[in-house]
């Protein structure tokens, strides 16, 4: 299985400006996209160094970088909406 990159301008190309503009600007997207990109980089070095931990615990990994991305994706969206 290979490796995916989900560094948060990778999966969000269309939101690269105001991303950036966020990690600035609004402590709250600042805290989840720091949480983000730090569960990212756990996962992805588990993975290269197929490192001996659960599946379940991958899992539950992925699955809460998944809500954050979900969270951080759903803030672009009003942001880009002009919603305050």
């Amino acid at each position: 299985m290979g490796i995916s990159n989900h560094e948060l301008h990778n999966e969000f190309p269309q939101f690269g400006e105001l991303i950036d503009e966020l990690r600035k600007n609004d402590p709250t997207f600042q805290h989840h996209f720091r949480q983000y990109a730090e569960l990212d980089q756990e996962i992805e070095g588990l993975e290269r160094r197929d490192a001996p931990i659960g599946d379940d615990q991958l899992h539950q990994m992925k699955q809460q970088r998944l809500q954050l991305k979900d969270d951080l994706y759903k803030a672009l969206v009003k942001k880009s909406n002009g919603a305050a």
